[in-house]
């Protein structure tokens, strides 16, 4: 016992001689470098960026300009106005190509022999072997323009696109495309009075689809035109009103095969149709009844691109099995239906149900009797699957009787003009009364047309959307009147970001923005929208990239007013305080947010507007002659934001070719007096240039004069009025940063979207106190420091820009370690701790680390831009303790996370080791036998193609890959430094040692030295502190449950279209009407009872 106790003795002296032997770091002799540092930062910084000189410039120039508060409200009302004419200016156009178009077809009549020669736009321009023009191939003439994206265009001339599954010679085809040419002279026309439009076009309900200008179509990679107008979100939106849809289907056993492969298709195409105004479920039936998705159970979900997708994936793993009883289901149908009536959820609109089956047996006449008769309110469509013909009668009665319509598709190439024939019979209703409803889409992303992915790495990711305004186009002959025959869908494309333009980005600041939202609370543009995703190598749009809610990006809104406001197109304000982020969101911000908001008429659109509170509602107007700011516009190292619309240049043709610093000189010169022009940015640029002037030669000054620090490469500024001036102090061949400030340097330049990161970063800094960050741009590094300069009167101080130095990571090291180091003969005495103290020593670790936690400088060059709590876990854990760094929570719900998408039977897969080897010979087999039964050679004899079998369906039968991205919801941090601890040290006791660090801030700036022992290891007690996103899991699967099926307010279409009493609903698809008596009826159902038995 006695040589224990002496042995526990032994052991605590021996790790209190470890402890006492700690290296100790004087904080004063830290405190002392930091004070150096900040003073040659200082003089470096405002020395060769001339911050003093420009805010001193600013300083005279008081007296001659005044700070005004921002009216939020006027603002609003003002921009809105002008997207509400610019969208009306497009409405105007689809009607007048409307009217032109049924104008054309009552004056026409059907001509079955007819022969017609058209610009064919798969076809135009192609020679066959001996140099002539192929049949529907004519010279057609192409010009690059500039205005349509610079693509080869025919202004004077529209074509034709005809899909490959369409005969380009067939009757109706011709007829239809003969009508349309008068839309020639109208598109032509429509494009004079409004040169701001884009594509005009004409979608035929036959499957034809002109466009103006014309252009030369691209197939796909199989050399197939698999583009179809009649699936266009656009088409079917302005052909039917809103619609609950239940999709019934049919997996009893009899379905096997091919016919359950043609039935998934088959619902897949019918929830290609429907869009965020339609609500929808999808139900399979055996002898009981089976939600594919059980949490949607009796209810109706919205039919957005989320929940489409999710039923697809649902679809896919369907299995047949047991014998089917329609009876049942078709009652739950009903059900849904009703209650989502009564109740006022779903569409309050048209309601279907969508029966695929193989074949009908039961006597199910009472379910209609009891549900649907005599009103006939719910349509019921019917898709007899497979090639047999014993249950068609039952089939075609159940369409015909409930004012549906009967197809019966027999292999894949069926499918899809079989389920576009349910779209002409809801559209009767709105034909008959000749209602021509305008619509506008969700925003979308147009992957058609040539050169649209070359945009993806050119645009603001934000504004590469579109919306598109439509309108159907109704047959007006008397003799067809109850028919209701919708002849096709005039429409033209809006660009978001030609909309996006009126709420002008120097109006709003460097942190505001303007945004819309459409009546479902869905994004049309927001600078904070992402819809593309980075998949290896390639952008990619996201799957849910049009669906994005409000609340999913201002997610600060936790109860949802703002979005309930704009959703109800009311207008207001409302302040929210929020966690904003910049740098790619790294970087976060707390800011102070008003927001104004209104609706534009005669659209389902919302627009909202934001001003940060504080700098962000003040603005200055300065004034200046025209002849002194014209005089300091012709710098060479001046350019102004080219995404902004100063003068506008693409209303005339002869303007195009100007940049908008051309179109505003040569407009302030009165050499082009036509050009339309925003005065108050004009007025505003030309003062910013007077300004700013100085500082040209300033710079030069230093150039020639003083021998300028290897290492300080740029000095810049820029203006609110998005004016940009810099002078490159190093050679293009010594340059770090060579792509700083160029026109792919998206992120330091003003664009539509937004300010440059360093004007951002500035302005939330104190003024005349630069603000330091570290740059990793492709592999190379280098550092900015940036301040903001300010403007006062009258009490009222407003930002007027931000100026700053850009220089090699280099200049900055040698500088620190010089400091950073005390000579060999320093006195000592008074000093407790280690002395002489240097940062070069292999015992110290120095870093400097900048407000949000990365580092500045390290002496491992690989940690220079990464976070500090990656680079040493225990100190930022210590600081973050202490209060020096404070963690910010942030979200991401447009997140896209690695996912495994699991099928049922995927465990059966190793049950056996001949399991694999048999599934591939039936898969073998079985795409053997669907393309002998999809090659359809009737249709070869009359088409101009020939196709894959599969080119058709194939997108919508892909696997998910396992690991596969898909989208989420995530959580990640983010850190920001609490400037009133100005100083830190701390011992961390990491096991057999205790590790020493001293954290003192560099004044005057946003940066801290970190000096850390290095000879202790700390990894083990303290792992790395990351920002990697973590996902957000739903575990409980009633919440996963209840965010699927959750119905946020939504405002519907003012106009439904379900009933005409004058509507002739006979014609109900295959033969004419059947109109079966009971008697007949029950025949009917005994003989295929009597065929079920025997087989």
């Amino acid at each position: 016992m006695r040589g224990r106790a002496l042995l526990r003795i032994l052991g605590l002296f021996c790790l209190w001689i470890t402890a006492q032997a700690q290296m100790k770091i004087p904080p004063e002799t830290v405190q002392q470098w930091a004070v150096v540092l900040s003073t040659q930062l200082r003089d470096l910084t405002t020395k060769y960026s001339g911050s003093l000189l420009l805010q001193k410039k600013l300083k005279d120039v008081e007296s001659i300009i005044k700070v005004v508060d921002l009216d939020g409200g006027d603002l609003v009302k003002k921009f809105s106005d002008e997207i509400e004419q610019m969208l009306g200016s497009k409405r105007k156009s689809v009607k007048r190509l409307a009217e032109s178009a049924e104008d054309a077809d009552l004056y026409h009549d059907f001509n079955a022999t007819m022969k017609f020669d058209y610009y064919n736009s798969m076809l135009i321009n192609t020679a066959d072997e001996d140099g002539n023009s192929v049949e529907l191939g004519s010279e057609f003439p192409l010009e690059e323009n500039e205005h349509f994206n610079k693509l080869l265009v025919n202004t004077l001339l529209s074509d034709i696109q005809i899909p490959t599954n369409v005969y380009n010679k067939d009757p109706n085809i011709l007829n239809g495309i003969y009508n349309s040419e008068a839309l020639n002279d109208v598109f032509i026309a429509n494009f004079q009075k409004d040169p701001t439009l884009t594509w005009q076009f004409f979608g035929s309900s036959t499957g034809f689809f002109r466009i103006y200008p014309g252009i030369k179509w691209t197939p796909d990679s199989n050399g197939v035109a698999a583009f179809d107008c009649r699936n266009r979100n656009w088409y079917i939106q302005a052909a039917t009103s809103p619609k609950d849809i239940i999709i019934m289907v049919d997996i009893s056993g009899s379905m096997k095969g091919l016919k359950m492969t043609i039935a998934k298709h088959t619902i897949n195409t019918i929830l290609d149709t429907l869009g965020e105004n339609d609500f929808v479920n999808v139900i399979a039936y055996t002898d009981y009844v089976r939600y594919v998705e059980p949490c949607f159970k009796g209810t109706l979900v919205q039919a957005d691109l989320d929940n489409r997708e999710h039923f697809k994936q649902l679809v896919d793993e369907l299995h047949v099995k047991g014998e089917a009883k329609i009876k049942n289901a078709m009652k739950e149908s009903f059900k849904i239906l009703n209650e989502a009536k009564l109740s006022g959820r779903g569409s309050m609109c048209n309601q279907a149900i969508m029966l695929i089956t193989d074949g009908a047996m039961e006597d199910f006449e009472s379910v209609f009797e009891e549900s649907n008769w005599p009103e006939r309110r719910v349509r019921v469509f019917t898709y007899l699957i497979g090639r047999e013909m014993t249950f068609a009668q039952n089939t075609k009665w159940i369409a015909c009787n409930n004012k549906g319509y009967y197809t019966h598709i027999s292999t894949l190439a069926d499918v899809q003009e079989n389920v576009m024939e349910y779209l002409h019979v809801l559209s009767r209703p709105m034909v008959i009364n000749h209602d021509h409803d305008i619509i506008w889409t969700e925003a979308y992303m147009d992957s058609v047309l040539p050169s649209t992915k070359e945009l993806f790495y050119t645009k603001a990711q934000s504004l590469l959307l579109m919306t598109t305004v439509a309108m159907p186009v109704f047959s007006k002959k008397k003799e067809t009147l109850s028919h209701g025959i919708l002849l096709g869908v005039v429409g033209t494309d809006v660009p978001l970001m030609e909309v996006m333009k009126l709420a002008p980005r120097y109006m709003l600041g460097a942190h505001g923005y303007a945004f819309l939202i459409t009546n479902n609370g869905y994004i049309l543009a927001h600078p904070d929208l992402r819809p593309l995703y980075q998949d290896g190598k390639k952008l990619k749009p996201k799957p849910n990239y049009n669906s994005v809610d409000l609340s999913e990006v201002e997610w600060e809104d936790t109860e949802e007013k703002l979005r309930t406001a704009m959703v109800r197109g009311e207008t207001g304000f409302i302040r929210l305080s929020i966690r904003a982020s910049v740098d790619k969101g790294k970087r976060p911000l707390y800011l102070v947010n008003d927001y104004f908001y209104t609706n534009i008429d005669e659209t389902p659109f919302s627009f909202g507007m934001v001003l940060t509170k504080g700098h962000g509602s003040l603005i200055f107007i300065g004034n200046v002659s025209v002849e002194e700011g014209l005089h300091d516009l012709t710098s060479p190292d001046l350019s102004i934001a080219t995404e902004w619309t100063y003068c506008e240049t693409d209303i005339d043709p002869s303007h195009r070719k100007y940049s908008q610093l051309q179109a505003a000189i040569r407009y302030l010169l009165g050499q082009e007096p036509d050009l339309e022009c925003d005065e108050v940015l004009l007025q505003q640029m030309l003062f910013d240039a007077v300004v700013t002037a100085p500082l040209e030669a300033y710079w030069n000054a230093l150039m020639l004069t003083d021998r300028v620090e290897p290492g300080v490469e740029m000095a810049f500024l820029g203006t609110r009025a998005g004016l940009t001036r810099w002078m490159r102090y190093a050679g293009v061949e010594t340059r770090v940063a060579k792509r700083f400030l160029t026109a792919t340097d998206k992120d330091n330049l003003f664009t539509v979207d937004h300010f440059p990161l360093w004007y951002r970063l500035a302005v939330e800094n104190p003024p005349g106190s630069f603000y330091y960050y570290p740059v990793n741009d492709r592999g190379l590094q280098y550092v900015i420091a940036v301040t903001a300069v300010t403007v006062s009167s009258k009490g009222k101080t407003a930002m007027a820009g931000a100026i700053g130095l850009q220089m090699s990571l280099d200049m900055l090291e040698k500088m620190f370690w010089a400091i950073a180091k005390q000579p060999s003969d320093t006195d000592c005495s008074a000093i407790e701790g280690v002395c002489p103290l240097s940062c070069e020593s292999p015992d110290l670790n120095c870093f400097l680390v900048d407000n949000n936690g990365f580092v500045l400088l390290s002496k491992e060059r690989s940690e220079v831009g990464r976070f500090f709590g990656e680079v040493d876990g225990s100190v930022m854990a210590s600081l973050i303790k202490m209060g020096m760094f404070k963690k910010v929570s942030l979200f991401d719900y447009q997140a896209m996370c690695k996912g495994s998408h699991h099928h049922a039977s995927s465990a059966r897969r190793l049950l056996s080791p001949f399991y694999g080897v048999a599934a591939l010979i039936r898969c073998f087999f079985s795409n053997v036998l669907m393309f002998l039964l999809d090659f359809d050679l009737c249709g070869l004899w009359h088409s101009d193609y020939l196709v894959d079998a599969k080119a058709g369906y194939h997108t919508s039968h892909k696997q998910k890959k396992v690991g596969a991205l898909q989208p989420c919801d995530t959580a990640y941090p983010g850190f920001m430094y609490d400037s009133s601890v100005k100083e830190a040290n701390s011992l961390i006791k990491c096991g057999r040692c205790q590790k020493m660090f001293v954290v003192q801030q560099i004044p005057d700036s946003n940066l801290v030295m970190v000096v850390a022992q290095a000879d202790c290891d700390c990894s083990r007690q303290y792992g790395a502190i990351l920002l990697e996103p973590k996902e957000i899991k739903y575990i409980l699967a009633t919440v996963k449950c209840n965010r699927m099926k959750s119905q946020k307010m939504r405002r519907r279409p003012q106009s439904c279209h379900d009933y005409h009493p004058k509507e002739n609903a006979k014609e109900c698809g295959g033969v004419a009407a059947i109109l079966l008596s009971l008697s007949a009826f029950s025949a009917s159902l005994l003989t295929s009872l009597l065929i079920h038995l025997w087989t």
